[in-house]
């Protein structure tokens, strides 16, 4: 038997993810101009497994893509389909971005933003305040006490995207899934931004974690991360009667632990903002004065 040659058995069903793996492996091994076996003993691996692989119906591990992609002078990402990998120009302008400090990379999304993303000025952006962070900081509390002092609307993004799915955020994430309620979660932040000129949004903790919808909301909106310790996340939220932190948890020691690493995963992400405000040991009273006192300026240019 040809141990280079697919097994025939399973080339009748084919799963589109791994078909396109195999277009890719098989292009860019044109690309470096090897043939299916030099390949094959470049990255140490089975002809028989890459001569499947390259067909579509090889199920290759992690480590043996991983071969692949130093065999191919690729990476890994580039093999397995990273957008950013499938043109000549996104490969360009990603080189131009490799190993840029974290102030230039920001330089570089502000300036594709004013290019492609028509962001508002600042004197519009300053109109809207967002509120970002984890549940329990008290960004709906907040909120809704800003917009009343300041008398603006206030809008609590998550009743948008219900009222957009027209049923619960539990029944999105169980009937429809997490991309579909990331889609009503950008379509409720494009509405609010339309309806909007002015407002205060409390947003949900997770829009940091779809960077289109939160460079949509940095680009519209001027950003304040509330935060406070991780103990008051979790107090604050019990408090309210929420029991999802506790949720497929056997404990609260467990449950905080998983507070504490979601926080520290989104972190550089909120730390985006334009501002930062702690609400750790603060009264709602407290809180809000002292949010209102930080914020006096914007409140001033609006």
């Amino acid at each position: 038997m040809d141990l280079s040659t697919p097994d025939a058995s399973a080339t009748e069903f084919k799963d589109p993810f791994l078909a396109a793996l195999g277009e890719r492996t098989r292009a860019l091994r044109a690309r470096r101009g090897l043939t299916r076996k030099g390949l094959a003993k470049a990255a140490e691996v089975s002809e028989r497994h890459l001569a499947n692989v390259e067909v579509g119906v090889g199920n290759a591990s992690v480590q043996f893509l991983r071969q692949l992609a130093q065999a191919l002078n690729c990476s890994l990402a580039e093999l397995v389909g990273d957008e950013t990998a499938s043109s000549p120009e996104w490969l360009m302008i990603r080189e131009l971005l490799r190993g840029r400090s974290e102030a230039e990379l920001l330089q570089a999304r502000g300036a594709l933003a004013a290019l492609f993303g028509a962001p508002a000025s600042q004197a519009a952006r300053r109109q809207r305040i967002a509120l970002i962070g984890l549940r329990g900081a008290g960004k709906s509390t907040l909120g809704r006490a800003l917009a009343d002092a300041w008398r603006v609307p206030f809008v609590e993004l998550n009743r948008s995207i219900e009222a957009l799915a027209g049923c619960t955020l539990s029944e999105i994430h169980s009937l429809y899934g997490p991309a579909a309620y990331r889609r009503y979660e950008k379509r409720a932040m494009e509405e609010t931004i339309q309806r909007y000129p002015r407002a205060v949004i409390a947003t949900p903790g997770g829009i940091v974690s779809d960077p289109a919808t939160f460079n949509l909301l940095l680009a519209h909106c001027y950003t304040v991360w509330v935060r406070a310790t991780p103990e008051e996340h979790m107090g604050r939220v019990l408090a309210q009667g929420d029991t999802r932190p506790m949720a497929g948890h056997n404990g609260n020691l467990e449950a905080m632990n998983d507070l504490r690493r979601i926080l520290e995963s989104r972190a550089a992400f909120y730390s985006k903002a334009d501002a930062v405000f702690d609400t750790s040991e603060m009264s709602p009273e407290a809180a809000l004065a002292g949010l209102r006192h930080q914020l006096r300026d914007i409140a001033a240019a609006g």
